[in-house]
């Protein structure tokens, strides 16, 4: 089951597995089952992937 997290714009679907972060739930599970699978990630979800605040480099 995906982690919720409250972000900024809505909710996030996290990967317990990997740890990325979705906007739909429907990819966060289905990265989910990908890495409990086949222990690995899919280039095909993970660019489906959000970024969280990132602070900005100097």
């Amino acid at each position: 089951m995906v982690k919720v997290i409250q972000g900024k714009e809505g909710d996030l679907f996290q990967c317990e597995v990997c740890g990325l972060k979705y906007a739909s739930r429907e990819m966060g599970e289905r990265c989910e089952a990908w890495c409990t699978e086949h222990k690995s990630c899919n280039l095909d979800i993970i660019k489906s992937a959000v970024q969280e605040d990132i602070p900005p480099t100097l």
